[in-house]
């Protein structure tokens, strides 16, 4: 039996979507469950040359013989869930996908106040999916909940309670964040953070699984960092410079260029401490070493992204486990078996 839980170690877009799609497709877990904010948080995967873009569906979907949940803590915008169902219709994800009935809903009006305010979408630089506004309605306890509405009838289920009796009977969970350390709401860079906190505490609470059954905790790294929307970013290039790179960007969810800096060391250092990382998972090693790519084996790596990696090791005192060389879930070193 394992539980083990991954989130993003920088302001999102770290490439979760790809090391999610590995390990569930690889680890085979027999239930894989979605935490985090809600729709604001768009996961890229690319499967046998398929590209999918998902803000609901949990990202390990094609691990079929997976059951798919949301967890409780998840706000739930149920256009978006049921369009992705279809979306996804070939992976037989109707019959397996559950939102948990406690999940606050996102209505129309929330959509509308996020992108009606200036300080939220103008300033903040929100994604407008109406997180935030729906998150507040929670804590004000006025929100409709996911048990209550007609869209998600025959779509809900008791998620902690699946998933502790998964556990109990030696079976495995996969917890997946979205969004990044740097966001929460608690440790980010407030007030440019998303509605609530995104560490691995969090996402453990989301889903309804206590801290004491959790195994370990995968934090995935860029090998640089991007940002999308407003905020501080200490180690930010300009644009040309991230195009002379070849590293320039856009938001899955909003179409946003992303801001695009320099690996940033002290972030990684705490976001590693205040998640309790276990193992790091690199990626887009591809893009800033563009030798390595769709390279699997750690020998063949150049040196020189191998003293990245050892640099890495060094400061934050958490091994380097999954190396992503590129989009694909086969462009990946596996280095657990190493632990």
């Amino acid at each position: 039996m394992t539980c083990n839980i991954l989130v993003g170690g920088g302001w999102g877009d770290e490439g979760k979507g790809k090391c999610i799609t590995y390990l569930c497709y690889n680890d085979k877990p027999d239930i894989i469950a979605r935490a985090g904010v809600g729709p604001n948080a768009g996961h890229s995967v690319e499967f046998h040359g398929d590209k999918y873009g998902l803000r609901m569906i949990p990202s390990g979907f094609v691990h079929t013989g997976a059951r798919l949940l949301v967890g409780a803590g998840v706000l739930v915008d149920p256009e978006v869930f049921l369009y992705e169902l279809d979306y996804l219709d070939k992976y037989n994800v109707k019959e397996r996908t559950f939102a948990d009935y406690r999940c606050a809903i996102i209505e129309k009006e929330h959509k509308e106040r996020d992108r009606a305010s200036d300080h939220l979408f103008k300033k903040i630089g929100s994604t407008g999916s109406g997180c935030g506004p729906a998150n507040s309605d929670r804590v004000m306890r006025v929100a409709k909940l996911a048990g209550e509405v007609d869209e998600m009838k025959g779509y809900t289920a008791d998620v902690p309670l699946e998933v502790n009796q998964a556990l109990d009977e030696d079976r495995d969970v996969f917890i997946e964040g979205s969004q990044g350390f740097g966001l929460s709401l608690y440790y980010g860079t407030y007030p440019f953070v998303t509605s609530k906190d995104t560490t691995a505490s969090s996402a453990a609470a989301d889903i309804g699984v206590g801290p004491t059954r959790i195994d370990d905790v995968i934090v995935v790294f860029k090998s640089y960092i991007t940002r999308v929307g407003e905020g501080p970013f200490r180690t930010e290039i300009s644009q040309e410079e991230a195009e002379k790179m070849h590293i320039e960007e856009y938001g899955t969810v909003t179409g946003r260029r992303r801001r695009v800096g320099i690996f940033d060391m002290e972030l990684a250092k705490e976001s590693c401490m205040i998640n309790g990382a276990t193992q790091i998972a690199l990626t887009c090693v591809d893009r800033l070493y563009p030798q390595c790519e769709r390279v699997k084996d750690y020998s063949k790596l150049s040196m020189e992204v191998k003293r990245f990696i050892d640099e890495i090791e060094g400061e934050t005192k958490v091994p380097v486990t999954i190396i992503s060389t590129g989009p694909d879930m086969e462009d990946t070193i596996d280095l657990r078996d190493e632990l």
